[in-house]
């Protein structure tokens, strides 16, 4: 499987296609750049020590930071590159395992759902997501939810 698409408009999307994204491991940056971000400076996140007693024994990354390496995943495969009008949320969202400093994430997608809208310049394209790890460990599954360009519409517009 490829890891590198061109943009597709709301025509070009197929359900049961599947697209996979390249991997990138998490960084100490990542999560203080999210702590940043956010404001959440939770000791589970950002205390070492504090972290090392608890549950996990390290620190674990924020649920919503998980969330935002799944979405950007799926704009770096380049499928919705200028086509995406909206993100319009997710019908679930689970994130069954902990996200830790030095983890390899890569995100697998599959169209689920393809729906015409009353809207005639865009229509829904919902992907079903899975997040796994470098042991291939589950960290998230959902169905993320795009407003997507038509191609008669852009080439109206033009």
């Amino acid at each position: 499987m490829a890891y590198s698409y061109e943009p597709h408009y709301f025509e070009d999307f197929e359900v049961g296609e599947e697209f996979i994204s390249v991997g990138r491991t998490v960084t100490e940056s990542d999560f203080v750049m999210h702590s940043a971000l956010s404001g959440d400076w939770t000791e589970l996140h950002t205390n070492a020590e504090y972290a090392e007693e608890q549950e996990f024994g390290e620190r674990i990354a924020h649920g919503p930071m998980t969330f935002v390496q799944a979405t950007g995943f799926v704009y770096r495969t380049g499928i919705v590159e200028r086509t995406a009008v909206a993100f319009l949320g997710m019908n679930y969202m689970d994130l069954p395992n902990p996200v830790t400093i030095g983890d390899t994430l890569q995100l697998e997608m599959e169209v689920s759902e393809k729906k015409e809208l009353s809207r005639e310049d865009a229509g829904l394209v919902v992907l079903d997501c899975v997040m796994e790890n470098q042991d291939d460990t589950v960290v998230l599954e959902g169905d993320m939810k795009f407003l997507i360009k038509r191609k008669d519409a852009e080439e109206e517009a033009a």
